[in-house]
């Protein structure tokens, strides 16, 4: 088996840079022919995951967080054309790593090279927003605008840094002018959340409960304009994962959405924001597209 490691040296805060030996070790230890490459700038994972596929590498695998993972589900999507992906595998090595957890794999590196050696493999959904792709979470409007308030603080590390990103993003907050339109329903007027999950679980909270991967289905969380004391009460609920439960949420699960925005929203795809005023987003559920490397 030869495979294509992937390594972010900056996941986990740099962390993942200390460990390239030991995945190296570890896939060796596996009898894995292990060609690991380890990035040097933002971005850099698509084209090597997407040459890598091209290759004819048996597997390719993202050692890192859920930034890693979506930089090479990029590579590997736009290689792999109107079929499924090569085998594509996860080494856990950034900071919360929620989507390795929500897929049930395993969290040490020597686990994972275990199950990439063992070569079974499941198909699962993955999502398109505009010409990117992801496999376990995309927002507009407020989920991506704290995004970018945490990019700012540099000064901060840990779950203190996300809090008081949340909290700049509450007193910035307004609303988006916003049309949507999903399967048999839309929405026209002022709006401060929609998140498209393909799992349940977020940037360590529980968005969309019951989410599963390959029910070629996203799960839809939207909230349109509240009260500043009604958009606090549906984050204290959601720490508890009982936020799909207010009144003013909608949650469902749809296979596409279109909105139009004004003014222009920023955009994440698991997590990594690549776009800061889109005014025009359009959301489709590619079923079965990810070959995933599973026990």
């Amino acid at each position: 088996m030869r495979i294509k490691v992937i390594l972010n040296p900056y996941a986990n805060r740099w962390g993942a840079k200390a460990q390239a030996d030991e995945t190296a070790a570890a896939f060796r230890a596996a009898g894995v022919e292990c060609d690991l490459v380890i990035t040097d700038a933002p971005g850099q994972g698509t084209p090597i995951a997407e040459a890598a596929a091209r290759d004819g590498y048996d597997a390719v695998v993202a050692a890192g967080g859920d930034g890693t993972i979506n930089e090479v589900i990029n590579g590997l999507i736009r290689a792999a054309g109107d079929g499924p992906t090569v085998p594509f595998g996860i080494v856990p090595l950034g900071t919360a790593n929620d989507f390795n957890l929500m897929a049930g794999l395993p969290d040490t590196i020597a686990g994972s090279a275990g199950v990439i050696a063992a070569g079974h493999t499941r198909r699962i959904d993955a999502g398109q927003v505009n010409d990117r792709f992801f496999i376990n979470n995309s927002a507009a409007a407020m989920e991506p605008m704290v995004t970018l308030e945490n990019i700012k603080m540099t000064w901060l590390s840990g779950e203190i840094r996300y809090i008081v990103a949340l909290l700049r993003a509450l007193v910035k907050l307004k609303p988006w002018q916003m049309k949507l339109a999903w399967d048999g329903g839309g929405y026209e007027g002022p709006a401060y959340l929609l998140s498209v999950c393909n799992s349940p679980r977020t940037g360590g909270f529980t968005m969309a409960p019951g989410a599963e991967l390959d029910d070629g289905l996203l799960d839809m969380v939207f909230a349109p304009q509240v009260s500043k004391g009604a958009v606090i009460s549906i984050l204290l609920k959601l720490m508890r994962g009982e936020h799909v439960h207010h009144p003013a949420v909608t949650f469902q699960r749809v296979t596409a959405i279109d909105l139009t925005s004004v003014p222009g929203t920023p955009l994440h795809s698991d997590g990594e924001i690549f776009a800061e005023s889109a005014e025009t987003v359009s959301y489709r559920v590619l079923p079965g597209k990810v070959t995933l490397l599973t026990p």
